[in-house]
């Protein structure tokens, strides 16, 4: 991932408050506090890669209760 620099402008007139959540807002986007929180700890490959399969098995399932429940209609 590349070093983004976020810049978020302070005003005189602008909300301190309403600076701040544009400012967390683009941390968001940036995708700043996902790799914050993937680099928190260690996972060993082979969790990382059970963890994957679990969410695609639970995607899945998810889908194919929303096309049963839609063609029920």
């Amino acid at each position: 991932m590349k070093n983004p620099t976020i810049i978020v402008k302070v005003d005189e007139r602008s909300n301190v408050e309403k600076t701040i959540r544009k400012f967390k807002r683009l941390c968001e986007s940036y995708g700043v506090v996902k790799e914050y929180k993937k680099r928190q700890d260690y996972k060993k490959p082979s969790i990382k890669n059970k963890e994957k399969l679990e969410a695609a098995q639970k995607r899945r399932v998810k889908t194919s209760h929303r096309s049963s429940r839609m063609s029920r209609i």
